[in-house]
């Protein structure tokens, strides 16, 4: 494939395969953000008929790769560290963004893409691990979003509203990881109340008991970013569980047409407007 710089299209890579099923909705939500989109088998790539450098935005996809054997994310991050490790490296030192989301977190951080300390990319240091309640969560979650994050993909945003699905989805890590995380502000986004505030390890607003409410993280950058809600279903306003009501709200002046929005398309929207 090679880089069409005629239009400015962004060039997006979604990994598929192996149990990996979020494929098309989140081509469709980099389509929608103003990128091209294209899937791409993990076997393409590792094979190298897909070249990394024909893109700026690769996604590691939600899903079960490789049936979640040995861990989430685990089979995946293994086979693609021995065998395509080195170009994954070259792609993020030439500026460009990486973005996991739910299996896909889980992948960065058995990569040791996330979280990054010190430009240091292969030493894992966190995990994601079974939920605290001992079963598979699917529901909606409410999220603060730290607005002093290097993250690329969150510019803009302080709360949204975003669904997770997922039985493998608490984050641990040492204290002094814990501790370096928030002090540098990579723990880009973490579970909330209704109103906003804190969930305070609470179930089910924190679903899976992440230490610290932590929902997601990035690297010193803000270029990598991995967190366990899915923003590709949430890439517009019909999607909520409550759009019937909130349309219904914003025709009668209740509320402001720019309070509901599709807040899962505008991270891929800032990846977008990244390089433009």
């Amino acid at each position: 494939m090679a880089s069409d710089n005629t239009n400015c299209k962004v060039n997006a890579l979604v990994l598929t395969g192996y149990g990996l099923n979020c494929d098309v909705e989140t081509a469709h939500a980099c389509e929608l953000a103003g990128a091209r989109a294209v899937c791409v088998h993990i076997n393409d790539l590792i094979a190298g008929t897909v070249h990394l450098e024909d893109f700026r935005l690769m996604i590691f996809i939600g899903g079960f790769s490789w049936g979640d054997d040995h861990g989430a994310g685990v089979v995946q991050a293994v086979r693609m560290k021995k065998n395509a490790g080195d170009r994954i490296l070259r792609f993020i030192d030439k500026g460009n963004l990486v973005l996991g989301i739910c299996n896909g977190f889980q992948t960065l951080v058995n990569l040791g893409l996330l979280p990054g300390f010190e430009g240091n990319y292969q030493d894992r240091s966190v995990a994601l691990t079974h939920n605290d309640c001992g079963n598979f969560r699917d529901d909606w979650v409410n999220l603060q979003i730290n607005t002093a994050t290097p993250c690329i993909f969150t510019k803009g945003l302080e709360y949204i509203e975003l669904p997770v699905r997922h039985g493998e989805g608490k984050f641990i890590a040492d204290d002094s990881v814990i501790e370096r995380l928030m002090s540098q502000n990579q723990v880009v986004c973490r579970y909330a109340s209704s109103d906003g505030s804190s969930a305070k390890g609470r179930f089910p607003q924190n679903p899976n008991g992440s230490i610290n409410d932590i929902a997601g993280i990035c690297d010193p950058t803000g270029r990598i970013f991995g967190l366990m809600p899915h923003p590709e279903a949430f890439n517009h306003p019909s999607n909520h569980p409550d759009w019937p009501r909130l349309k219904h709200m914003t025709l009668r002046g209740l509320i402001s047409p720019d309070a509901f929005y599709a807040s899962g398309l505008r991270i891929f929207k800032n990846a977008v407007q990244y390089f433009q």
